[in-house]
């Protein structure tokens, strides 16, 4: 079976235009040489692709007739990847919600209360020491 194919079969990607794209850009490489989306795979391959800043590493396991369904996409690979890569994925989501690039647009309501908060102990601090 086309590269292509097996990844769209095993739901990695969305379409099959998706995978040739990622093959273009030589994301996707099938027992460490880059692949083309015309590339057959067999059992025993192992396919190593960049996708969602996680290198994902699979083992063919078997060939699909058509694209399965979710619960059956372990019947026909393994998937390799390091538990490390997917804990790093989470850090980069957890530390890109609470950062806010300036000048990034408006300040959102969450942030106005903030500034406002952080004003009102500000001057409730100065009035304190007024009255000493």
């Amino acid at each position: 079976m086309r590269i292509d194919k097996y990844l769209w079969c095993v739901r990695y990607y969305k379409t099959r235009n998706m995978v040739t794209e990622a093959c273009k850009k030589n994301q996707i490489t099938v027992n460490g040489q880059i692949a083309k989306p015309s590339k057959e795979v067999f059992p025993t391959d192992r396919i190593t692709f960049r996708k969602d800043q996680i290198t994902q590493i699979i083992t063919v396991l078997d060939i699909p007739q058509n694209r399965v369904g979710a619960k059956l996409v372990d019947i026909y690979q393994k998937n390799e990847t390091p538990p490390e890569a997917f804990a790093h994925l989470e850090m980069l989501k957890l530390s890109k919600e609470h950062s806010r690039r300036t000048g990034a647009g408006r300040p959102t309501k969450k942030d106005r209360r903030d500034i406002d908060d952080y004003g009102d102990d500000f001057y409730d601090d100065e009035e304190d020491h007024d009255e000493n």
